[in-house]
């Protein structure tokens, strides 16, 4: 089976870029696999693809390249096909909507996985008769916007299926957005095993990673190691990533008098080892759309108290068993989990093995059998293409009398997973 991914930027760093490494390099294995990325803008991917999976680029953005196209006037025009309500919509343009276009026009790949809103409009419009389309969906859909919504609902019934990382995502898709003939999975990210010895739970440690954006909240966690410093002044709390919150987050710490206890690492590249390195691992966001560090931390060996948010951590946490999931927003309720584990030290190394056993659910080869049955059986359901391409005739018909005249996007600017 030929599998092609198409993905906004493969040179960069960020947890859909990583699973499209993990997956695309796992089904390398018994597959023809390529990663087609959009943009380029370094020499090498900071994830390194596994020698079989083939990856390339649609637009060289790297000053100095021999290819490089940043500074055309197409580049410089606005896109018109990738909609403008999308979150990258400041970083699509003329260019890449003929690049893309393009691509799509004539991949030779038995099915195309797109891995973003953005790219799903382009996969479901574009892409030539005959291979399958499946859309995946990284975030949520209660995160979009309104526009953003309406657009999809428009242009989603032309792909085979639609991937989300939740059970609750899947639900809220199959009831909100009306996509007769869409088949809508629950298929989780794919982590690998950290290939390092796992935690020895002796570290007096509290590990935090991820972006220093609101939706993570670590101010919470920050007020809430205060309470955790007071009882406890022994352990300490590291915080790893990068982002605009530093700067508040920094000024909170020292407020608090904490810039003894609680540390802010920046980013960290492989940060498995720094997992390795605590004995709790602390995930306090408004929202998860799933929850990489969290499967990242139990893989090694690390049990979680997260907030109970959407979508993510109530799939991934059995709470009580692998790990602690406490009221969202609320100091009292993370500080309580967190000394729950530090001051038990039997409960947290049986939650720690608890949590390195549930998490190889979450490996990258079952995972990928996963995804190798879904599109075995919608090539079935297709009759090896020929329904597939009728289907697709009908509904380009039916979608050249809605779009005729215009661009359909311009002046639009919780149970467990098995």
């Amino acid at each position: 089976m030929q599998i092609s991914f198409l993905i906004h930027n493969a040179y960069g760093i960020g947890g859909t870029i990583r699973t499209t490494y993990n997956l695309a390099n796992t089904l390398a294995e018994q597959h023809d696999v390529e990663v087609v990325s959009v943009l380029r803008h370094r020499d090498q991917p900071v994830f390194r693809p596994d020698p079989r999976v083939r990856v390339r680029h649609l637009v060289d953005i790297r000053k100095g390249a021999p290819g490089y196209e940043g500074d055309s006037p197409e580049y410089r025009t606005p896109a018109t096909a990738f909609p403008r309500s999308e979150g990258r919509y400041d970083q699509y343009n003329a260019l890449t909507d003929r690049r893309i276009a393009e691509h799509l026009g004539s991949v030779d790949a038995d099915v195309v996985v797109g891995t973003r809103p953005g790219l799903n409009v382009h996969l479901a419009r574009q892409t030539r008769r005959g291979p399958i389309r499946v859309g995946q969906e990284h975030l949520t859909l209660d995160s979009h916007t309104p526009a953003l919504r309406r657009q999809l609902r428009a242009v989603y019934p032309r792909l085979d299926a639609l991937t989300t990382t939740t059970e609750a995502d899947a639900r809220a898709y199959r009831a909100k957005m009306r996509l007769p003939g869409v088949r809508i999975e629950a298929v989780p990210n794919p982590v690998p095993a950290p290939g390092l010895e796992p935690a020895d739970g002796s570290g007096k440690w509290v590990v935090a990673a991820g972006r220093l954006a609101p939706v993570k909240r670590y101010d919470l966690l920050v007020r809430a190691f205060d309470q955790v410093r007071a009882e406890r002044p022994d352990w300490r709390l590291r915080i790893y990533g990068s982002g605009k919150q530093k700067d508040k987050l920094r000024a909170l710490i020292d407020e608090l008098g904490l810039y003894n206890h609680v540390f802010l690492m920046g980013p960290a590249h492989p940060i498995e080892p720094e997992w390795a390195k605590g004995s709790i691992a602390a995930v306090t966001s408004s929202l998860e759309s799933f929850g990489m560090t969290i499967v990242e931390a139990m893989r090694c060996g690390l049990p979680v108290v997260a907030t109970d948010c959407p979508h993510g951590p109530g799939e991934i946490i059995d709470n009580g068993v692998d790990g602690r999931l406490v009221e969202v927003g609320n100091v009292e309720a993370i500080s309580g989990g967190l000394l729950e584990l530090i001051n038990n030290d039997a409960l947290r190394a049986r939650m720690a093995s608890a949590a390195l056993k549930d998490s190889e659910r979450f490996d990258p080869a079952r995972i990928a059998e996963r995804y190798e049955s879904l599109f075995g059986s919608l090539t079935a359901r297709h009759g090896g293409g020929l329904l597939h391409r009728a289907r697709g005739a009908l509904l380009g018909g039916a979608y050249a009398v809605r779009d005729a005249g215009r661009s359909a996007f311009t002046g639009q600017r919780k149970g467990r997973t098995a």
